[in-house]
């Protein structure tokens, strides 16, 4: 993947994520003026409130994980754990999040790119630590149940153009070219239960 190719790949994301932002932002504002109004007492609005709420939360997290990251751009830790916030999108894993501050936006696209290659691992739920220091990152995962893809895995450390990734794990392919990027590299531990990522 060249360097335009992925510059290309991340407008995309933002794009797409900034032009579904507006819409889900005014069914969330409906919906406030419904319960406002005394119409939004029931089940029924109580399910698409909550549902407009993980809509908006799942974009936020893609427009980080999948959209353009400058450097010298940052997030804040507040907007981070609002992201990760614990049932704020339907998320089965528990995140424990341990960087504190300020941190770099290109950092963070790739531990929430990493994120997803574990939530793809452990489908059935888990824990999942996430430490840096020093710059460097480390995301230690357990889970009873764990649903490895090695080949899928193995990108994160190698090229395989042979390697036919679904949509639904497009994660995996695009993690080497942003480490690659940001002059990184990543090591991969996986056992019955566990799984550890450092880069």
């Amino acid at each position: 993947m060249t360097k335009q190719d992925r510059d290309l790949t991340a407008l995309i994301g933002s794009r797409i994520c900034h032009d579904l932002i507006s819409p889900l932002g005014a069914i969330g504002n409906g919906v406030e003026l419904l319960q406002l109004s005394g119409m939004g007492d029931s089940p029924e609005m109580a399910l698409i409130a909550e549902s407009v709420t993980n809509a908006n939360l799942r974009i936020r997290f893609f427009r980080v994980a999948f959209g353009a990251a400058a450097e010298g751009q940052s997030l804040s830790e507040r907007e981070i754990r609002a992201v990760l916030a614990p049932g704020g999108d339907g998320r089965k894993i528990a995140i424990d999040w341990q960087p504190t501050g300020d941190l770099p936006r290109t950092e963070v696209k790739l531990a929430f790119l990493a994120l997803q290659c574990f939530e793809s691992a452990m489908p059935w739920g888990g824990q999942l630590s996430v430490s840096c220091a020093d710059g460097r990152w480390h995301m230690s995962a357990h889970g009873d149940r764990l649903n490895i893809d090695p080949d899928l895995w193995a990108l994160l450390s190698t090229v395989n153009p042979d390697i036919d990734v679904p949509p639904a794990r497009v994660h995996f392919a695009l993690i080497r070219p942003e480490l690659q990027r940001q002059g990184r590299s990543a090591t991969v531990q996986i056992s019955d239960q566990t799984i550890s990522l450092t880069f």
